[in-house]
């Protein structure tokens, strides 16, 4: 120290218990990640100028203040720049270093609190305050005392690069203070905690907090002597080996002789290790893994065997997402995405259902069959957000390699996964909902059928085990829940059909639309536009136009389109500055959509005898379609020729309507003229095959020949037998949905489907007449106007 400058003196307690008189003026050497501890020694490298400065200030035997940096980074610190909490050392000796730099061995005397700058330089000099050592005898000293060494000799018998020596070091330690002091130096603190414990003067306070940090030192130390001798025995060879190889890598970067490619390497099988695969799939990874790490890094199959192993480490062999299974939490979800849909939304809780009684129970495998537009693929998001799964997609729709659902084999330049397994991987989990979506649409051509190898797939008993031709390692199904969708069953293969459980949505009535477009459609459009919905007014009866005049099908898609269609023109009113809010009304309407493409026209077409409307249901829900006959003259007897490209079913339907007709001509009053009676079907652009239009097709031909006007009003569907009986046919449902939407009144229907009207929504059976009838005369009585 400087002699010429007075300074003042300070008497405190060391940590000892010794008396002792310190100046309270001392030079700062800051360190930049060390803290000092009283009582302790510690070697100490000093290069930069002002350190070495201050070392010259205190001289050989004298006392500065080791101080930390809060940022090891600063090169110039000041008192800002140091915490606030230092330690008082006496230089015991430096030793000079490499270049111009030395060694100073200093040992710790007192905690100090730095408080201002007294100098700058050539050293930096500060005014402390020297916090004296409080050890009150107690009990409770005592005992944390003893406390505190048993756990530090537990940390010493559990550690092996720690001497036995040192137990009765630790023992004979005089104060408490010395002892946590000791410790706070040696454990693996951070400087943050170590300057906590240099700033707390309670020597019993720190023996609470010391007992904590060993506390945890102990369960390390532990954990790490049970992983080694796990690692160690003979019984885990594999956690063994993981340990040498990790020691290998350590040495090798110590050294700086670390390979690329070994590291490429280690990382695939951390991986490889990270997916937990077990048995058969295990092995076959192992042994891949082992050609792969043969290879040269430059040979193109080590390129191939990585993408391989890669896609092996990358499938969710055994993660397994966790279902929510609280039915009302479910039902909320469902009930707030989708209106109607009842018997899907009851499935599905009822899988739920199953799923918390019994955990294990597999997948189910679901096929929801229906038009555009009802909302199955958007359904199936709805259910995994309802069970909290993971949701993954395969579109199907124009797949005609079998390939594409099994995988190429490896043998392939450019092989790959097949979509099943690469749904898995994108959803990284092995039970997510998977979408299977627009199965009715695979096709089939020389390099196999897609439905075959979709056999394996949804076949509960097989599915556990699926083989994947690129992987070669079974992989188990049994937990995703599929859920396939189609607009038609007739095209789906049955054996593929006979796997899934079939459920039907239906179209929508004119209620459900106008439901529908209020709670869900206008809501997400004013969203996707920017629109408050105060700043858009819909008139009494736009939602009704739209449903009846410019749409007309039987989902909601194009009434969506025509939403859209409205409120970008209010949109762009709004941002050219017209007020809000913009009314929506009907003169808004046809200017933004045009004159309306749908008007009733079942009155209109029935005005002359031989046309009658018949019922259809096609893969986009059920339509109405007319039949028109017409009759030439001339030639020998009866012939009869179809157009409009009918099927054959269908045509093999307008000869058994003729042949009765023929057969009950004198019953009927009626008088078949020789010649050519042509049975036409419009839309001639469009395929239809069928047999439900016979009951249509015998009243179109009775209306001709007799020349009484079909009712307008009134549709007609059903097969026939040649012996005038009304035979049951399909789409029922589909049927009086579109009868409906047409503004039909009456509709008649074969007796046996009378069990269909199940289905059929309460409030479309109230709207139609529905007439059951057994044989054709009643068809053609209801029909056809008195004569």
């Amino acid at each position: 120290m400087t002699e010429s400058k007075a300074e003042d003196q300070v008497e405190i307690t060391g940590v000892g218990g010794e008396r002792l008189e310190l100046p309270t003026v001392l030079p700062v050497l800051p360190v930049r990640d060390a803290v000092v501890f009283p009582g302790v020694t510690r070697p100490l490298a000093v290069g930069r100028e002002k350190s070495l400065a201050a070392l010259g200030a205190a001289g050989p035997g004298g006392l500065l203040v080791v101080a930390t940096q809060l940022d090891p980074e600063v090169e110039d610190p000041g008192l800002d720049d140091l915490y606030p909490f230092a330690c008082v050392v006496r230089l015991a000796r430096t030793v000079d270093a490499r270049g111009a730099g030395k060694q100073a061995i200093v040992v710790g005397v007192a905690r100090t609190q730095l408080q201002e700058v007294d100098e700058r330089a050539p050293a930096l000099r500060v005014r402390c305050a020297p916090l004296s050592e409080q050890d009150p005898s107690s009990a409770e000293r005592d005992a944390l005392w003893k406390q505190v060494i048993e756990r530090a000799h537990r940390i010493i018998d559990l550690r092996d690069d720690l001497p036995d020596e040192w137990k009765a070091f630790v023992g004979g330690l005089p104060t408490p203070g010395l002892l946590t002091d000791l410790i706070s130096s040696t454990l693996p603190l951070s400087p943050e905690e170590q300057i906590s414990l240099l700033a707390e003067a309670n020597a019993v306070s720190r023996l609470e907090r010391i007992a904590g940090h060993l506390d945890r030192e102990v369960t390390i130390a532990e954990t790490q002597r049970e992983l080694s001798a796990r690692g160690e025995s003979e019984g885990d060879p594999r956690q063994r080996e993981r340990l040498l190889r990790q020691r290998l890598r350590d040495l090798q970067n110590e050294i700086g002789e670390s390979d690329p490619g070994q590291q490429e390497t280690d990382t695939l099988r951390e991986r490889l290790e990270a997916a937990e695969l077990e048995g058969d799939a295990a092995a076959h990874a192992e042994r891949e893994f082992k050609r792969f790490a043969a290879l040269p890094q430059q040979s193109p199959e080590r390129h191939a065997l990585r993408t391989y192993l890669e896609w092996v480490a990358d499938l969710p062999w055994n993660r397994l997402s966790e279902d929510r299974l609280d039915l009302a939490a479910a039902r909320e979800v469902l009930d707030e995405d989708h209106y109607g849909l009842s018997k899907v939304k009851e499935r599905i809780l009822e899988y739920l259902a199953v799923q918390k009684l019994a955990p294990d129970a597999g997948g189910a495998i679901l096929c929801l069959v229906g038009p555009p537009g009802v909302g199955k693929t958007s359904l199936g998001v709805s259910v995994a957000r309802a069970m909290g799964r993971a949701f993954t997609r395969a579109s199907l729709g124009g797949v005609r390699d079998e390939a594409e659902i099994r995988g190429h084999r490896r043998t392939y330049v450019g092989a790959m996964s097949g979509r099943i397994m690469q749904s898995l991987r994108r959803a990284e989990t092995r039970n997510p909902v998977f979408l299977l979506d627009e199965i009715d649409k695979l096709g089939a051509d020389f390099r196999g059928d897609p439905s075959s190898a979709l056999l394996e797939v949804l076949d509960p008993e097989q599915n556990s085990a699926f083989v994947d031709h690129f992987l070669e390692i079974p992989f188990d199904l049994s937990k995703v829940l599929f859920i396939a969708t189609a607009n038609t069953l007739s095209t789906i293969p049955p054996p593929l059909l006979d796997r899934m459980e079939v459920l039907e949505l239906p179209g929508y009535t004119e209620l459900d639309k106008l439901s529908i477009a209020r709670e869900h459609l206008m809501p997400k459009q004013l969203r996707d536009h920017g629109l408050e919905p105060g700043q858009v007014e819909l008139a009494d009866g736009v939602l009704e136009t739209l449903v009846g005049t410019y749409t007309r099908e039987a989902g909601v898609r194009q009434l969506d389109r025509r939403l859209a269609s409205l409120l970008r023109k209010a949109a762009r009113r709004i941002a050219e500055g017209d007020e809000a809010p913009i009314a929506i009304d009907a003169v808004f309407v046809d200017d933004a959509l045009g004159a309306p493409p749908h008007q009733p026209e079942c009155a209109e077409r029935t005005t002359q005898a031989g046309v009658v409307v018949g019922l259809a249901a096609t893969a986009h829900g059920g339509e109405i379609l007319f039949l028109e006959a017409t009759a030439v003259q001339g030639g020998k007897g009866v012939r009869l020729r179809l157009t409009g490209q009918l099927g054959d079913v269908m045509a093999e339907s307008a000869e058994a309507a003729l042949s009765w007709v023929r057969a009950n001509a004198e019953t009927l009053g009626l008088e078949v003229p020789e010649g050519e009676i042509h049975l036409h079907v419009p839309a001639g652009g469009i395929a239809k095959d069928g047999p439900s239009a016979g009951t249509a097709m015998v009243a179109a031909l009775v209306s001709l020949l007799s020349g009484r006007r079909a009712r307008g009003d009134v549709a007609l569907t059903g097969e026939i037998s040649l012996r005038g009986k009304v035979l049951p046919v399909g789409g029922i449902k589909d049927k009086l949905l579109a009868a409906a939407r047409a503004g039909i009144a009456t509709v008649a229907i074969p007796r046996r489907n009378e069990k269909d009207l199940v289905d059929v929504p309460e409030v479309v059976r109230e709207e139609l007449d529905i007439r059951l009838v057994d044989d054709v005369r009643e068809v053609v009585e209801l029909a056809l106007e008195s004569a």
